[in-house]
């Protein structure tokens, strides 16, 4: 008896994937829920599970196929076992490397380090690891291209993925259909890195997660949008739709790009959740394993360059959203309080706005009231 492998039924907002890989090929066993084959769309990467256990009879597509929802991708023969080839009598062995050899190297990389090879054009047979079990790094990937002969001159392309062709897409529509303009400003974190040294153990022990700055940066932003609802807005044709609810992006970098997973209704999440959100959503993101659901919608963004050692920049909007705030390095500096120059615990905020329905007055206003909250965390608690 055999079954059929289909694509399985995209969200409405996605039209088509890409095949990216299969881990079968045909005549090898597989059970029930094993994943067969990787789909990539605009957004994230999706499984392709086994229906039934069995082996597999027949590939109906090509890796780098574009396909949609419902088509056939593979049949399997349910319940069948793997046939094994006859033995055929000794050879002399070949005077090339076994194509076994490079088989097997290519069947031990990661995902990370396999995208790596390809985009590199390598072939892994040649490349010695230095993981477990002899496992290629990414390490030894960087030591192989640095062993390269010196002032070699080698132009490779690469064809984009599907999810950086969107954000190349999504930015270019971002600058062309908005009027963006960026605003900064400074925030002295030594109230606030106080506060989470002297707590961070008691938080951690209690709620299992680490208590970073992204809760504080999140519940900061979510008490200014209270205060000036224009930066929450998005504009559609002629009409601004201010939103009642709060649905923070929070951008997270992959080795595919930036994508941004939503806080839904941020504003009822406590620290402990805020935090658990994040790191769940870098997590997932990372893995692969992010649902399309958490990665659409949001009213309002938040990026963190600062993680990269960003000292400023002008982020740009996640179009339909009109701002978005960019976090940066914490950077000790002399500052002026008072009549003394002391040394503080400094970081830069951006905020980029589309100026055809936020003015200048409010986007400074906005982050004057970030920057508050942030210096005096105990306005969080009484909402001053």
């Amino acid at each position: 008896m055999t079954t059929e492998v289909r694509v399985p039924q995209l969200p409405e907002s996605v039209a088509d994937a890409t095949l990216v890989t299969w881990h079968k090929k045909v005549g090898d066993p597989v059970n029930r829920d094993e994943n067969l084959a990787d789909l990539e769309t605009d957004k994230v990467v999706l499984e392709v599970p086994a229906p039934v256990t069995g082996v597999l009879l027949a590939l109906k597509k090509d890796a780098g196929t574009t396909v949609g929802s419902g088509e056939l991708l593979a049949i399997i023969e349910e319940n069948a076992r793997a046939t094994q080839p006859k033995a055929k009598k000794a050879e002399p062995a070949p005077a090339k490397p076994a194509p076994a050899k490079r088989d097997e190297a290519a069947a031990k990389l990661s995902p990370a380090v396999k995208r790596l090879v390809e985009e590199n054009k390598l072939d892994a047979g040649g490349i010695t690891g230095s993981g477990r079990d002899g496992r290629i790094t990414k390490g030894d990937i960087a030591h192989h291209l640095e062993s390269q002969p010196e002032g070699a001159r080698v132009d490779q392309r690469v064809q984009m993925s599907r999810l950086r062709a969107r954000i190349a897409e999504r930015l270019v529509q971002a600058q062309t259909t908005q009027a963006l303009l960026t605003t900064f400003n400074e925030v002295d974190m030594q109230a606030l890195s106080g506060l989470r040294a002297r707590y961070k153990e008691a938080f951690e022990k209690r709620h299992g997660v680490r208590l970073g700055f992204m809760s504080f940066f999140v519940k900061a932003c979510i008490e200014a949008l209270r205060r000036y609802q224009v930066i929450n807005a998005s504009v559609e044709g002629n009409d601004i739709v201010y939103h009642e609810y709060f649905d923070i992006g929070v951008a997270v970098s992959t080795d595919r790009g930036l994508i941004v997973p939503i806080l839904r209704d941020a504003d009822g999440m406590s620290f402990a959740d805020l935090e658990k959100a994040v790191t769940g959503f870098a997590e997932r993101a990372r893995n692969g394993t992010i649902t399309l659901e958490e990665l659409t919608g949001g009213t309002f963004s938040i990026t963190n360059g600062g993680v990269f050692g960003s000292l400023l920049s002008t982020p740009i909007v996640n179009a339909p959203q009109s701002a978005i705030l960019g976090m940066h390095k914490i950077q000790s500096r002399p500052v002026a309080v008072g009549e003394q120059v002391v040394v503080r615990p400094m970081m830069y905020v951006a905020l980029t706005y589309d100026h055809r329905i936020i003015d200048g007055r409010e986007a400074v206003q906005f982050l004057v009231a970030v920057k508050e909250v942030l210096e005096d965390p105990a306005r969080l608690l009484l909402q001053v």
